[in-house]
């Protein structure tokens, strides 16, 4: 009988050491923080003995991964924790099955606070569905910003402070085109509208309104043909896929950029000129407006036992120094008031003052316009709708025609 319990506590023992292995899904290439994700994951993986994350790199940013956890849902192979993009927000609370944090941090934490300590209300907000739900926890906050290379700005003339409207960097981007030949202006284009968006919002246009896309209103039209005419029509604007367009402006062939605070890293480590930032612009008239980018992390896993290590795994992702990790390496704004108000984080930002601008815009950045159900189609009808404006099409039409299909499939 003894040898029987002896037994049986071996094996409980065992059992209870058993390694649960979880997989963490984000959009970070190499360029974006993809080092930083690696080093993170490797350094949890070496403190939790019985936990072991692997990290899969989804490509085409966060639409690229919604439609591979759409994939993985229909299979039944989902990964335990994802990076969803504010975009997403209420379509993947429409659409996927997910443990919210509220409900993780009642079910494995014993202090209940861990939330409310380390996030502001105002951070949090942009973690919610159009319901109020929280779905994730802020992981990383960023603002589209003003890059330019001032050796080049300096050699033809052109002031800084000339860049504060979208007129002033039109302006700009005629006198580099004739002075030099190379393209004056490129804004991203990843495979979502974000930088779009927030020109549109800094004309006075709205999104969506009461539910509905409202982009197609005189005031995002102007917006728009004021983009269309600076690729199409002057040429000073370059219209090519986001990692050619970076690495256009990193090799000199660009001299303004706008684009997230997440390359500010990369920028600073590739570019082999003086480079600097400041605010998102805004058209004569409006005030600059920009929607928070970046992502929250949400714990997909369906077994508890893979729930409680995506959560261990998540608030090992929020201690203070695993976020100035991630600032390090991206340029991302650390999300929790910890990190932000911590000496390393601080220290760094005066370092890096190119961190500065996405610094103060974030205090008045509103949130990513997230479209429910359909959030997947209408995101892409919007990006069809911007290569096809940047490649000649007429502008109204094209917008009014987007805004009728998203509206339609809502």
């Amino acid at each position: 009988m003894v040898a029987v319990l002896f037994a049986g506590c071996s094996s409980a023992k065992g059992a209870a050491k058993k390694v649960v292995h979880i997989s963490y899904w984000h959009v970070n290439a190499q360029t974006q923080g993809g080092a930083s994700v690696d080093e993170l994951v490797k350094n949890f993986n070496k403190t939790h003995k019985y936990i072991k994350v692997t990290a899969k790199y989804n490509p085409n940013m966060y639409q690229g991964l919604m439609q591979n956890l759409q994939s993985a849902q229909a299979s039944g192979k989902v990964p335990d924790i994802a990076q969803v993009g504010w975009a997403y927000t209420n379509y993947f609370a429409s659409n996927f099955k997910y443990l919210t944090p509220t409900d993780a941090q009642n079910k494995f934490d014993s202090s209940k606070t861990f939330i409310s300590k380390n996030f502001s209300k105002r951070t949090l907000s942009f973690a919610k569905d159009s319901k109020g739900n929280l779905v994730g926890l802020p992981y990383s906050l960023s603002t589209p910003i003003l890059y330019y290379n001032k050796t080049m700005l300096d050699k033809y003339g052109i002031s800084a402070s000339s860049l504060s409207t979208w007129e002033g960097v039109s302006t700009a981007a005629k006198k580099i085109k004739e002075a030099s030949g190379e393209y004056g202006l490129y804004i991203q284009e990843p495979g979502d509208t974000w930088a779009q968006q927030a020109m549109l919002l800094s004309n006075g246009a709205q999104i969506k309104k009461n539910g509905k896309a409202t982009f197609a209103s005189a005031a995002g039209v102007k917006a728009y043909q004021f983009y269309q005419d600076m690729v199409v029509k002057d040429k000073t604007a370059l219209h090519t896929p986001w990692a050619q367009g970076i690495d256009d402006f990193v090799n000199g062939k660009v001299a303004i950029a706008y684009t997230t605070v997440a390359q500010a890293s990369h920028i600073k480590k590739s570019a082999n000129f003086n480079v600097e930032a400041i605010t998102s612009p805004h058209f004569k008239g409006s005030t600059a407006t920009v929607p928070v980018g970046g992502s929250m992390l949400a714990i997909t896993a369906q077994k508890t036992e893979k729930q409680k290590a995506a959560w261990t795994f998540e608030k090992y992702m929020y201690k203070n120094s695993s976020l100035v990790t991630w600032t390090k390496g991206t340029g991302y704004l650390p999300p929790t008031q910890g990190a932000l108000s911590s000496q390393a984080f601080k220290s760094y930002l005066n370092e890096n003052p190119m961190l500065k601008p996405a610094t103060s815009q974030i205090k008045t950045a509103v949130p990513w316009t997230s479209f429910p159900k359909n959030g997947l189609q209408a995101e892409q009808t919007m990006i069809d709708a911007r290569d096809k404006i940047l490649s000649g099409s007429s502008v109204q039409d094209t917008l009014k025609s987007a805004q009728e299909k998203i509206n339609e499939q809502q």
